[in-house]
């Protein structure tokens, strides 16, 4: 099995590569450059922190369900009690979770975003 170069290095340097054209290009195509290297950018961070967030999102919703499964079944479970009612702002847990899902995945989709209690 291969092992270098590992599917985020191969992304990070594309982004990187074209990070180093754009200023070449007229202004359309460095604003559609700029957004393939983002696009790029969240590709590699989801390889990367992806899995580990879902890990962590996963482990999060079975302590607020108090039942295992996957993330997708638990996530699904999570939305029909929270449009039902069954669970809202007041459940234990519900907001502490939620937040913490939202951190992960915008440690992901955007990184450089600075959301409330970070430094």
């Amino acid at each position: 099995m291969i092992t270098h170069p590992r599917t985020e290095e191969l992304a990070e340097a594309v982004a990187r590569w074209i990070d180093a054209i754009r200023p070449e290009l007229g202004p359309r195509e460095a604003f559609l450059a700029r957004v393939a290297a983002n696009v790029l950018g969240v590709v590699g961070r989801e390889l990367t922190l992806g899995p580990a967030a879902q890990a962590a999102a996963t482990e999060r919703l079975t302590v607020l369900l108090d039942h295992g499964g996957d993330y997708a079944e638990l996530n699904s479970e999570l939305c029909r009690k929270l449009r039902e009612g069954t669970m809202d702002a007041a459940t234990p847990g519900l907001i502490a979770a939620l937040k913490a899902n939202v951190l992960d995945q915008l440690a992901i989709d955007q990184p450089n975003y600075k959301h409330e209690g970070s430094r």
